[in-house]
């Protein structure tokens, strides 16, 4: 582990020189990817730093120690030392988080999709629910939460939902919410009472700024259209509607949410990028999946990742095997139970991968 900290402190501070380069100071696309790079390492430089003064005081402290002291002297070296000790234990197991395999989307803002899946009406008021559910947890870590597009039924629920969260670290957080959430309740409309499940499916993707993802003009095929459907006064009236088709894959993104044809196009665009950026990782990581025979991540989109179940008041997180008896509180987004366990889970994972592959 020593000898890859010193070499990320070595590409740090080549980082730091070439941060200072005006040739590279003028490539923005450069620019943006080596500060990025060096953020990304400059805590476990810090902490590498920090580690290595700490075990040169130890070792002054107990040279000292070895020397005629007085009492008094003594023992304040001896309580040194030992603050010390403690001190260089907690940091050695904070190195090894640090120095797990990075996410390199983990600083990201993010694009959630949310569609009611299986189980008709129930599944649509359940998409809604976890939409007001994601809200509630961005509103409490400070985030941001736009609405890019919503497909709204009758009975006030979602077939489909598309919101831009952008704020620190949210791809860390809500990365682990890809897949079909699974709910089990009466609903309104039942007489006899009978529970019923449904399903409503998650994407998370993160987002991918225009310097990172080059998508030319020749490779997007643009058609406006009228918008239909609830959407106010400009429905059938201008045609406002988009749809971008990105050819090379064949994935498209439509926008009708704006009066304006071109607000709807720079909403259709960064849904786009994102899916198409999206689409890239999934290959690659499948790609990784395959050569490790071992998938330590966000699983499989298709996979039941949780249950929320009414009746007991009980949700539980399929993955890891964690059932919390505070329905109430997760549906109004108190959600970090369950997301730190998931981290952990995941970080747990990949030491084992790492100590494995050693």
């Amino acid at each position: 582990m020593f000898d890859r900290l010193e070499s990320v402190e070595g590409r740090y501070e080549e980082l730091n020189e070439l941060l200072s380069d005006p040739e590279v100071v003028s490539d923005t696309k450069r620019l943006m990817k080596l500060t990025k790079e060096e953020a990304a390492i400059r805590e476990t430089v810090a902490t590498y730093r920090r580690y290595k003064e700490v075990s040169q005081d130890i070792s002054d402290t107990e040279e000292m120690l070895g020397e005629k002291l007085d009492a008094e002297m003594a023992e304040m070296a001896k309580e040194e030392l030992n603050d010390l000790k403690k001190e260089k234990t907690e940091i050695e197991e904070k190195m090894k988080v640090l120095m797990l395999p990075k996410d390199e989307n983990d600083d990201r803002n993010i694009i959630m999709e949310i569609r009611g899946a299986a189980g008709g009406d129930e599944a649509q008021l359940f998409a809604g629910t976890l939409f007001n559910m994601y809200q509630k947890y961005a509103d409490a870590q400070g985030w941001r939460t736009e609405v890019l597009d919503a497909n709204i039924t009758g009975i006030g629920g979602y077939k489909e939902i598309t919101l831009m969260i952008t704020g620190d670290n949210v791809y860390s957080k809500l990365k682990y919410e890809n897949g079909a959430h699974r709910v089990q309740r009466v609903p309104s409309t039942e007489s006899q009472g009978r529970i019923h499940t449904s399903t409503a499916t998650v994407v998370v993707m993160p987002e991918a700024e225009e310097v990172e993802l080059d998508l030319p003009d020749k490779d997007i095929r643009t058609d406006i259209y009228h918008a239909s459907g609830a959407g106010g006064q400009h429905v059938n009236k201008t045609a406002s509607a988009v749809r971008l088709t990105h050819l090379p894959t064949g994935i498209a993104v439509a926008m009708q949410d704006e009066r304006s044809q071109i607000k709807n196009r720079e909403k259709a665009m960064k849904v786009l990028r994102a899916r198409v950026y999206d689409h890239i990782q999934q290959a690659a990581q499948s790609e990784y999946d395959a050569e490790r025979k071992s998938a330590v991540g966000t699983g499989d989109r298709s996979e039941r990742i949780r249950t929320y179940n009414y009746p007991q008041s009980r949700v539980t997180d399929h993955r890891i095997g964690l059932t919390i008896q505070k329905l109430d509180q997760i549906l109004s987004g108190k959600l970090d139970e369950i997301i730190d366990a998931l981290i952990l889970n995941d970080q747990t994972a990949k030491m084992e991968q790492l100590q494995h592959e050693e």
